[in-house]
């Protein structure tokens, strides 16, 4: 059994790696997003970008830096399967998760305006922005030197394994199956 947690940049195709693995290799899915979703729902707050990160920064605040990654593995590590955790977005969180047996973090990167297409074509409830939004969005999420908080530079930095998707789906797939296919890439 591995978890793979997944981090990397606003529609860089972290959602795309994740089903790749769900659907080619049999991972089970557990998501950051679908976890704030409830809680964002359960204050009775509108679901965006703004209140996911407010809940994300308060439920580490309250708990630890890996609260919301820490229940996340723990399902994933009930389920006795391959497992991914999608997405890991603060130092806290792999300072925790690199402690637990197998795991393993993978980043996605693209180049910006490509990511930016990406994330008008998803059109979820936090891509309704325009370009200069999407990245301040992102600036936010890049550093910060509270533990509690989004990093996403130093997320990417740490990670097993970084996956470019300035391509075509085909050539992420490639990469995905090159990591799957090395052992020492998967613990």
């Amino acid at each position: 059994m591995i978890i793979i947690g997944i981090t990397g940049t606003l529609g860089a195709g972290k959602g795309t790696v994740v089903e790749y693995l769900k659907e080619r290799y049999g991972f089970v899915h557990f998501s950051v997003r679908d976890f704030l979703r409830e809680e964002v729902i359960r204050r009775g707050l509108v679901p965006n970008r703004d209140s996911f990160t407010l809940v994300a920064n308060d439920l580490r605040a309250q708990h630890s830096p890996s609260y919301i990654a820490d229940q996340l593995y723990e399902r994933a590590a009930a389920k006795g399967r391959n497992a991914i955790i999608e997405s890991i977005r603060t130092p806290g969180e792999i300072d925790a998760l690199s402690q637990k047996a197998h795991f393993q973090l993978w980043a996605v990167d693209a180049d910006p305006k490509i990511r930016y297409q990406r994330a008008v074509i998803r059109n979820s409830e936090t891509d309704h922005v325009d370009y200069e939004t999407f990245i301040a969005n992102e600036q936010r999420e890049m550093t910060s030197t509270d533990p509690n908080k989004q990093n996403l530079s130093e997320c990417i930095r740490r990670a097993n394994a970084v996956l470019y998707n300035n391509g075509t789906m085909d050539e992420l797939f490639a990469q995905t199956d090159e990591l799957m296919k090395s052992p020492s890439n998967l613990l």
